[in-house]
């Protein structure tokens, strides 16, 4: 009998992807061999850009299955600025989203994935006010620390470093940033610090990724001259797997669901194009890896281990691919001897997937619940099956965190499968799970990440891991599994989802804004879940002085795991403006917990807990408002009906089909919520209900909608065209266009306070043109360009009034600005 310590520490081991908790992989026979190939290929690429949805995944996806190179793709930022398609969810909420959308991405691409601390904080129209904003000396720390560690031979930049203003200036700011950490990448004075993780490296050459758009049409493309650039042909056909190239990155590019960019993929030959912007000038026009020994030649001790990996990749059995692992094991023990770090740990990863794959090896490591808090006793069941001839056992575990485990030799005999359940402790040396990036608070431009060592690591961590050790021919080799949760759905079936370490207790203030327009009080409901079981204490809402909260402490009992409570409190507002944050603390044995948990499902990414402060902002406002009732008509996804009715507003939330004439009469206004002409193909057969009900004496407000296709081209009664205007500086001057206008006088009167303290931007896509029964109302800039009208315009109808707004109203109300209200209140009681 051994003796093993059951859960140990393995948080080093894995160096750039963190194994996610998914379904586990199960290649077919025409996978592995593709898996060989790349495991015989030493040669690296990083393409990069600023967000997700930059990348090209047709080119990741050459280079990674064509090339068979190791392909990473670093996006400075995570996305946060951007729009959802999918749900409400906004700035950090998106980031997690669309980071998970980027590794879904990668999965089927073949590329890894890495992120700066840059944050994505809106649009920037120059990479001056982009590098500004970001601090740039961080993010190019990041980029050549992760340069370092990926040891790139080849960087692919997506965005042109020579044209700033011609793009957003994140994208040229990440090209710029490219080409000075491929000059400084090397020198061990630039971020000496960095060098006890990492070693200086040096690129061979630095490339932008060009393409027709750069050159503003296909037509001036086809006629550019191109002799400088290197060309090669991309639209390759893979017969082992009845997908082209295209297909493969339509796929990849489908995963970015919230921001709406489903593709159908191609098919023939096409081309990408590399303009050489720095390193040696390949003389083969086809191969970016010219000059560079991309054989296992390349690191001391190599060659041995290739002359039996090439063999391995010569003679695959596709029909048995088991008889490779005798082999494989020899090559397995031969890389464990090399000196050489950076591709020993590699392929040593790479390896160990092959030889799992062959046998038809399956482990698995299954908790019984998903979610788990310190204290707490966890049972783990694993589970271990060889599936092929080959001889092997099941000699031992290790894992974290510890616990001790006696442990007895299994015989993995053909297709047995050998389970184990065993209980572990859940120490609280574990982190709380949630994005580590959002754990401390940064700045408009950066997040802040105090380590070093996890300078672009993508996911999330989590810590509790098994690590099965199997003997094969006398070898004993580590197989590492997150620890996970599944369950069967009678409609989905087997459904993977990660262990997530929860506080014992967490709260929600159930509106995240309060408006209070008058001295009466209100009540704040705020929800109280147990995280375990036997969960007793009282709960506060913290608020300043001049705020009266009543009762001043609630006790609460939740005897069982899950279980959740609404209890509120009376809050009775100052005689004055004010605007505070109110804070709900919940004690139980004299700890305090003040964590929100926000959990963000989705089919197409896995589970994700943020933690957020249990907050919720509370305005005393100058603000009439009248008794109107909402329609709203929801498009890409806002919560801006949720602040409507926090202004006092009657909303009902009506779905495009059924808008009718019947079903209108109940109500004096309608909005429609974002991009909803962009995305509601129903509302391109109710245009003429809806203008007919402004005809009648009502009011409609049309929210921005993008250059994207329209479901209709007359998404107003007169004609307006919609341009790609934006005033992305929210404190950008506002003149008063039309300052007697109804619209800034009735029921507030409007003045240039109510637009300060607006969040990220002013608004977006501003129509350019408009009918002369369009009167424009309020008109600002970015610095340097010319004033832009279109934010709001007001047009006489028959009898009522049709508005159309680019104003950010979709980020301003849920982050409580007081303007945004006021004018929003105003265009609802328009007469």
């Amino acid at each position: 009998m051994q003796k093993f310590p059951f859960f140990y520490v393995l948080l080093l081991l894995i160096s750039f992807q963190i194994v996610l908790s998914q379904k586990p992989s199960k290649p077919n026979a025409v996978e592995i061999y593709n898996q060989i190939q790349k495991l015989n290929f030493l040669g690296s690429v990083l393409y990069v850009a600023a967000h997700p949805d930059d990348e090209n995944t047709r080119l990741i996806s050459y280079m990674a299955n064509e090339k068979k190179a190791r392909t990473g793709y670093l996006s400075l930022t995570r996305g946060d600025g951007g729009q959802n398609l999918i749900g409400p969810e906004l700035r950090e909420l998106l980031g997690v989203i669309r980071t998970q959308e980027l590794l879904e991405a990668r999965k089927i691409d073949g590329g890894e994935q890495f992120f700066s601390r840059a944050n994505d904080f809106g649009y920037s129209k120059n990479p001056e006010e982009t590098l500004s904003i970001w601090d740039q000396n961080e993010v190019l720390s990041d980029m050549i620390y992760i340069i370092r560690k990926f040891k790139p031979d080849v960087i692919i930049n997506r965005f042109d470093a020579r044209s700033p203003g011609t793009t957003h200036g994140h994208h040229t700011a990440s090209a710029q940033l490219s080409v000075d950490a491929f000059d400084k990448v090397n020198d061990k004075t630039v971020y000496p610090n960095q060098l006890n993780l990492v070693t200086n490296w040096q690129p061979k050459r630095i490339f932008f990724n060009t393409s027709w758009w750069f050159y503003g049409s296909k037509e001036k493309f086809e006629k550019a001259d191109k002799s400088n650039l290197i060309q090669f042909k991309m639209g390759v056909y893979y017969p082992s797997i009845g997908k082209s190239n295209q297909e493969i990155a339509a796929l990849s590019r489908s995963c970015h669901q919230s921001q709406g960019f489903g593709s159908s993929g191609t098919r023939g030959e096409e081309y990408e194009y590399l303009e050489l912007l720095k390193g040696d000038v390949p003389k083969d026009k086809t191969n970016i890896f010219e000059g560079i020994d991309t054989s296992w030649n390349r690191i001391i001790g190599g060659k041995e281990i290739g002359e039996v990996l090439y063999e391995v990749e010569k003679n695959f059995e596709f029909k048995n691919p088991s008889a490779s692992i005798p082999e494989l094991v020899k090559a397995y023990t031969m890389i464990q001897d090399l000196d050489e770090n950076h591709w020993k740990s590699i392929k040593s990863e790479e390896i160990k997937k092959i030889i799992a794959a062959c046998a038809g090896l399956y482990l698995e490591a299954v908790a019984e619940n998903q979610e788990v808090t310190y204290g707490n006793s966890l049972k783990v069941k694993l589970e271990a099956i060889n599936r092929s001839s080959v001889p092997m056992k099941w000699t031992g575990v290790v894992s974290y965190p510890e616990n001790e485990f006696d442990f007895k030799t299994i015989d993995l005999k053909y297709n047995i499968s050998q389970n184990i359940t065993t209980e572990i402790s859940i120490l609280k040396t574990l982190q709380i799970t949630q994005p580590y990036y959002l754990k401390e608070k940064g700045t408009i431009g950066m997040y802040r990440v105090d380590e070093q060592k996890n300078i672009g690591i993508p996911d999330v961590f989590r810590e509790i891991k098994a690590t099965f050790i199997i003997e094969i021919d006398g070898v004993e080799i580590h197989f590492d599994r997150n620890v996970i949760y599944k369950l069967n759905d009678d409609v989905k079936g087997e459904v993977y989802k990660p262990l997530d370490v929860v506080p014992e207790i967490t709260t929600s203030i159930q509106d995240k804004v309060v408006i209070f327009n008058s001295d009466k009080s209100k009540t704040i409901a705020v929800k109280i879940k147990a995280g375990k079981e036997n969960m007793n204490g009282i709960l506060q809402l913290e608020l300043p002085n001049n705020w009266e909260v009543s009762p001043l402490s609630i006790p609460f009992s939740l005897v069982k795991k899950g279980e959740e409570k609404t209890v509120t409190f009376g809050v009775n507002p100052p005689k004055n403006a004010s605007e505070v944050i109110a804070k709900c603390i919940a004690i139980v044995d004299g700890v305090r917990y003040d964590k929100e948990q926000i959990n963000i499902n989705y089919d197409h990414i896995s589970k994700q807990q943020v933690l957020k402060p249990s907050e919720a902002k509370l305005i005393k406002l100058n603000i009439k408002t009248g008794k109107e009732k909402i329609a709203y008509i929801m498009g890409a996804g806002d919560e801006v009906p949720k602040s409507l009715h926090q202004m006092g507003y009657e909303v009902t939330v009506m779905k495009a089909d059924e808008i009718t004439k019947e079903n209108l009469i109940l109500f004096d206004v309608v909005i429609t919520g974002i991009r909803a002409y962009n995305t509601v193909q129903a509302l391109a057969f109710k245009q003429q209900i809806l203008f007919d009900f402004v005809k009648e004496g009502k009011t409609m407000i049309v929210q921005y909608n993008t250059l994207d296709d329209f479901v209709t081209p007359d998404i107003a009664p007169f004609p307006l065209k919609i341009s790609r205007d934006r005033v992305t500086d929210e404190n950008a001057k506002i003149e008063f266009l039309a300052p007697n206008h109804p619209i800034l006088n009735y029921p507030n009167t409007i003045t240039a306070a109510d637009f300060e303290g607006w969040k990220q931007e002013q608004g977006l896509y501003y129509p350019n043109e408009w009918d002369k029964a369009f009167t424009p109302i309020l008109a600002s800039n970015d610095k340097g360009e010319t004033s832009k009208k279109g934010a709001l315009l007001v047009a006489k109808y028959g009898k009522g009034n049709f508005i159309y707004t680019g104003l950010s109203f979709f980020r301003e109300l849920p982050e409580g600005v007081s303007g945004a209200f006021r004018l929003m209140a105003n265009m609802i009681s328009i007469k």
